[in-house]
């Protein structure tokens, strides 16, 4: 359906690709996988004709209809959500635009024309209804509710919504217009669980192609059959989703690294015969005849060792047996009431997650505990001895622009010496130089990642993290999960991914509008006992 054939490109000074050849074929569900910058979206680009291959080719069956979302939405306003939606479909949306003018043009009883206005309405409600309008628009609604959109969100003002939100219109479009194939760019960034289960069983019963990165490995799991890798310029196909993936992978470096070993064994005995004999007259034939054989041999290169990043909690102080209390705290935003008479206790070495849909109060809960917004009613205490590290949706703003990498952690810890601040930010993935980088010229993961070292380096004893993982890569996740495993303080977390709630939550705090539900257990347990992934999906 879709083939990369022999292609190569070169961005800048770096080759991303070197006569590379994959396929996408009808009905696969393929996740796209490679470190940071070996090309993903460059190839997405190349399918979508937005780039070409400097060499090789990029091939798609005729009638072939290609769908891509990615992280760029560009402009939207002036439209509600819904009408956005539908844009994607072609010429309907002008339709359903003209006919929404004529509804309010019938509303205007002292206009003269309004013959012709009931007239023309009737034209355009014709052809609306011959194109399948009223059915798409159920359909798109149908979409935009499953991302999460409230009614009056689908019919508000799109340009009134934030990033995030845009983000799940674009995505929505593409998933209504159902193409052939679907390239999906990190879908899973900026959903929260409900919307992120959601689209899995919308993929799931998607019959086109899909190729899509995400930097959710659960997400992945659940969709993909196959995997196709970008490793150093080639790309390879594994059949199976991203766990068959990563073991075959290791497999197959595990039997590099055994086959290099062995000719480095045989080339080592080989070279000291020689040298032995060299010198002996009655062996030169034997050493003339290695020495060919040597040069002969094809030498098998070291496996390249994969950069993997790892880090060691320093041991955080002890804390007191109460983290932080909650008594009788009540909390409204204007007319909504988030918390009425809420208790909460939250004792030394437990690790809540906080489960909640939209708009139930996690991120309040998060903030009334750090400090950053106060309860309307009721008492927030932090026990003794508590030193908190919090990290909030905002926490990236905090840095100062001007300032480089390193030199942010400097400022940071002006006691601490170079060696270990180096060491650090190459713990988070800021190695060589990057740690010259201006802090404004960072991505989202970057600062991400930054944010986390300068919280970690003096570890608090107690860590609230609102949506920590929101835009870290797949490996810094591992490496931030295996930290935290090890952590010894207390927890209170927000986290879409299931991966990160099921690795480190012992507590489940579920908000939902019947009330607050307290679970002894992690987030599995929490699963095996509700029957349901998150509390907006009961069945």
């Amino acid at each position: 359906m879709i083939r990369f054939e022999n292609i190569t490109k070169q961005n800048s000074h770096r080759i991303l690709f070197l006569e590379a050849s994959a396929a996408l074929n009808r009905g696969e569900k393929v996740g796209l996988v490679g470190p940071n910058g070996a090309g993903k979206t460059t190839l997405f680009r190349m399918i979508a004709g937005e780039e070409e291959p400097d060499d090789g080719q990029v091939s798609i069956e005729k009638q072939v209809s290609v769908g891509y979302f990615n992280q760029d939405v560009g402009e939207m306003s002036g439209r509600s959500a819904v009408a956005e939606v539908m844009n994607g479909a072609g010429p309907i949306s002008e339709i359903a635009a003209e006919l929404k003018e004529l509804e309010t043009a019938m509303c205007d009883p002292d206009r003269d024309d309004m013959d012709a206005v009931i007239e023309r309405y009737g034209e355009v409600q014709a052809r609306f209804e011959e194109l399948g309008g009223y059915e798409l628009e159920g359909r798109a609604r149908e979409v935009l509710d499953g991302l999460s959109f409230s009614q009056e969100m689908m019919d508000g003002d799109v340009g009134k919504l934030s990033g995030g939100w845009k983000m799940r219109v674009a995505l929505a479009r593409i998933l209504l217009m159902r193409p052939d194939a679907m390239l999906l760019d990190e879908p899973s960034n900026h959903l929260d669980l409900e919307s992120l289960i959601w689209l899995e069983g919308f993929l799931k019963t998607y019959d086109g192609a899909l190729l899509m990165t995400s930097h959710d490995r659960e997400f992945m799991n659940r969709i993909v059959n196959k995997i196709i890798e970008i490793d150093e310029g080639s790309l390879n196909s594994y059949s199976g989703d991203f766990t068959f993936y990563e073991q075959q992978r290791a497999m197959n470096e595990k039997q590099a690294q055994a086959q290099f070993e062995r000719q480095q064994a045989m080339l080592a005995k080989e070279i000291k015969f020689i040298e032995r004999f060299k010198a002996r007259a009655s062996h030169a034939a034997q050493v003339q005849s290695r020495v060919k054989k040597l040069d002969k041999i094809e030498k098998i290169e070291p496996p390249r060792r994969r950069h993997v990043v790892a880090f060691d909690f320093p041991p955080a102080p002890r804390s007191g047996e109460d983290v932080a209390v909650l008594k009788n705290v009540h909390k409204a935003y204007g007319t909504k009431v988030i918390y009425d008479g809420f208790d909460f206790t939250i004792r030394r070495k437990e690790r809540w997650c906080v489960m909640g849909v939209n708009g139930a109060g996690k991120s309040t809960l998060l903030k009334l505990i750090a400090t950053d917004a106060q309860p309307d009613q009721g008492t927030v205490t932090v026990g003794a001895s508590v030193k908190m590290g919090y990290f909030s949706q905002h926490a990236m703003e905090r840095l100062d622009g001007t300032l480089t990498v390193f030199e942010q952690l400097e400022a940071s810890f002006p006691t601490a010496n170079q060696g270990s601040l180096r060491a650090l930010a190459g713990c988070f993935g800021f190695s060589g130089d990057d740690v010259e980088k201006k802090c404004r010229v960072l991505s989202g993961g970057e600062k991400a990642r930054l944010v986390m070292a300068i919280m970690l380096f003096n570890p608090p004893n107690f860590l609230v993290l609102d949506e920590p993982t929101n835009h870290l890569d797949m490996d810094t996740k591992e490496m931030l999960v295996k930290a935290l495993a090890s952590y010894e303080g207390t927890m209170l977390f927000v986290s879409h991914d299931r991966h990160f709630l099921a690795a480190l939550s012992n507590r489940v705090l579920e908000l939902t509008p019947d009330g607050v539900h307290q679970y002894a257990g992690g987030y599995t347990e929490y699963v095996a006992r509700t029957g349901h992934e998150a509390p907006g999906l009961h069945g």
